[in-house]
């Protein structure tokens, strides 16, 4: 059996020599040595001698080439170039240049046009114009097994494509295009990988050619071109980040002008751009300290300081000399930044700072408890969380494991996700006998954003936990309350709800979630300084979103107080912790960053329990979600105005753009819903008075 299929495997290479000797020549004639070659070669090897001359089909250790001429016969750029390697105007039967002689035999030119068409064409992987086209030749093989009586089997042919960059064959096409991601990621495009530069990638080349320059806020940073792919390059950078950026960077610059200087840090620096864009503008009153556990990540942030002509500082204790020189102006730098190679918990163990960002990739839940073991007394920790699959419901059981809350999936569920970060920094708080005020919560594109004063103190630990319950929810109504503290669960899960779906409704009808934060979300006053940091440094992309965000905080829509100076001055009835005035007034700034006798942090706390009533309704309504079946809704805004007369506060949120918070329960919202909205059949006269509208279907 062993010599029969011997005999078959010559008699195919030699009919498929003679019939790709017939089309044109010295291209088939590799095909000869690629066929002998053992199947356990490196395939890469293997697919680099097909198509190439005789003299290069002898060289198999050479290294792949992307010239026009070296290329796979399977890899063009139109149709055209499958049928200029056949004659297809000729008369007699034509052999396909991409299969062999027993898979498709000779056929004619109208045939074998569709051929070429339906089976090569067709499911072609493109990559920067270059169409790789399934090829059956025996370029790759399985690796034979064994026959029973101990004969070597014949090994099978695999369809395959062909790298453009590499010339490795794949046989899957999802293979190929993820092979080609990879590519990418690396920056071995077809330029870069034919080894035109002597300078390696991961290494600037001298005239700064390999990296991309991009500018944000004044700010300059070097990219490199694998920098949007978290999981392939160690400086990952992301444009759509620039709203949290520029969030961050307000609500430094409000502390900034309670404390001079302040120590700030920017745990996870990649390419440094935060920290850069803290120090080059507000100078000498913050000192920036960024790290990075990566070498490279830590050499380009050292690049970077010296593009935007700012001192680098090695670690702690070292002298501060300029590193090359390079960044400075004149001899003087703008500022001084210092640059540690550190893992984040070591450097929050070590140091204390009064400000900390913490940004990494995902859950930032492993970095909370050495953020608060020595965050200075009010100063301020800013969360931000990509990990959406857990935050939006998506994946329960990370949920659990990250947060330890139950949730599910509500027309709330950007709210609840904020709600659940803050509970988890709470209870990291409480855990080093510290407090939290919440100053701003966050919760738009793909990131979670959630910024907090932290107060000293066992008695602000236990009040911080007092706010962290549990909330029901109805699974038919989505109405929702939070649990009372103290109350029995099973006994009145379903008499706090204000639905009456229970005795409605078959089955269980709520749920249990949390816990939750059940405390304000936002401080009005700190955004209002916010707001005014923003205008002072030209952030025009963030204000629409924090004057959204005071009018939410104080549960309104008049925006009259959000503009003019008046709004930057009456702070004490928004709630915040330390006014500006004071730091005006006293002569000397108090360094060390503590409270005066009358702002200590107990009276803070008993000014914000009789401050109660400012506090914004948790959650908010759909509008969409709650709309009634062949009824025209009212505009959202002519809605939030009907709420208003009807003695409800009201106002919009940057959760949903048709959400609508109020302290209304849903009943009511539906009633105020229902009475103005008007059928989709009315006529003009009913449009006009949707009141009579409603009474006559009544």
């Amino acid at each position: 059996m062993g010599k029969m299929a011997e005999l078959k495997e010559a008699d195919a290479e030699q009919l498929h020599q003679e019939d790709v000797d017939i089309k044109g020549g010295g291209v088939s004639d590799t095909l000869v040595p690629e066929e002998r070659q053992p199947a356990e070669d490196d395939a890469s090897s293997a697919s680099s001698t097909v198509g190439k001359t005789e003299a290069l089909a002898g060289d198999n250790d050479a290294k792949p080439s992307t010239t026009t001429s070296d290329r796979h016969i399977s890899i063009q750029t139109k149709l055209e170039g499958l049928e200029v390697l056949t004659d297809l105007n000729g008369a007699g039967r034509k052999a396909c240049p991409l299969c062999p002689e027993e898979k498709f035999k000779a056929c004619y030119s109208h045939k074998l046009r569709r051929h070429l068409q339906n089976l090569h064409w067709k499911v072609y992987v493109e990559f920067e114009g270059q169409k790789m086209c399934i090829c059956h030749l025996p370029c790759r093989q399985l690796r034979p097994s064994p026959s029973p009586n101990g004969d070597q089997a014949p090994g099978r042919l695999v369809a395959h494509y062909h790298c453009v960059v590499c010339s490795v064959t794949i046989a899957r096409k999802t293979d190929m295009i993820s092979h080609l991601k990879r590519h990418v990621n690396k920056g071995e495009t077809e330029a870069s990988y034919s080894g035109s530069s002597d300078v390696p990638f991961e290494e600037p080349a001298p005239s700064g050619q390999a990296y991309e320059i991009m500018k944000e806020l004044g700010t300059n940073v070097q990219l490199m071109p694998n920098h949007t792919t978290p999981q392939k390059t160690d400086t990952y950078f992301n444009r759509k980040m620039k709203t949290n950026r520029q969030l961050v960077f307000c609500s430094l610059a409000v502390l900034a002008e309670e404390r001079n200087p302040l120590e700030s840090l920017d745990a996870f620096g990649a390419t440094g751009i935060m920290g850069l864009q803290w120090a080059k503008h507000l100078r000498n009153a913050v000192k920036v300290t960024i790290t990075d556990i990566n070498e490279v990540c830590v050499k380009m942030i050292r690049e970077n300081c010296n593009l935007n002509h700012i001192r680098v500082e090695g670690s702690r204790g070292s002298s501060r000399v300029p590193d090359g020189g390079a960044g400075d102006v004149d001899g003087v730098p703008i500022a001084t930044v210092e640059v540690a190679k550190m893992d984040a918990n070591v450097i929050m163990h070590l140091r204390s700072f009064d400000y900390i960002h913490l940004d990494p990739f995902g859950t930032a839940v492993n970095y909370l408890d050495s953020a608060f073991r020595n965050i200075r007394n009010l100063g301020i920790i800013s969360v931000t969380s990509t990990d959406t699959g857990s935050l939006y419901s998506k994946s329960l059981n990370v949920t659990m494991r990250h947060y330890g809350s139950n949730i599910v999936r509500t027309e709330y569920y950007k709210e609840l996700a904020a709600r659940m970060v803050l509970a988890t920094v709470a209870r990291a708080a409480a855990r080093c006998n510290k407090g939290i005020e919440v100053l701003l919560a966050v919760a738009v594109e793909h990131f979670v954003l959630v910024v907090v004063r932290v107060l000293r103190g066992p008695t602000q630990a236990d009040e911080s936990a007092k706010r962290i319950r549990q909330l029901i929810h109805c699974q038919w109504c989505e109405e929702r309350v939070f649990l009372k503290l103290g109350s029995m669960v099973e006994e009145n899960l379903y008499r706090q709800l204000p639905c009456n779906c229970h005795g409605s409704m078959p089955g269980k009808t709520a749920v249990e979630l949390g816990p939750l934060w059940s405390g304000p979300l936002f401080n009005s006053g700190f955004l209002r300084r916010m707001l005014f940091a923003a205008v002072q440094h030209s952030m025009e992309d963030i204000q629409p979103l924090v004057k959204t965000l005071i009018c939410e905080s104080e549960c309104t829509t008049l925006k009259s107080s959000v503009h003019g100076p008046t709004a930057l001055i009456n702070q004490v009835e928004c709630g915040v912790v330390i006014k500006v005035q004071k730091v005006e007034e006293s002569g000397t700034a108090d360094h060390s960053g503590k409270r005066k006798t009358g702002d200590e942090p107990g009276n803070v706390v008993k000014k914000l329990k009789s401050d109660g009533s400012l506090e914004h309704p948790a959650f908010y309504y759909g509008i969409h979600r709650h709309s009634i079946r062949g009824m025209n809704m009212p505009k959202l805004n002519r809605f939030l105005q009907y709420l208003t007369e009807a003695g409800f506060r009201v106002s919009r949120t940057h959760f949903d753009p048709t959400g609508v918070r109020t302290d209304a329960t849903l009943d009511q919202f539906k009633s105020v819903l229902t009475k103005y909205s008007v059928p989709t059949y009315t006529n003009t006269t009913a449009t006009q008075n949707p009141e009579e509208t409603v009474r006559a279907m009544e």
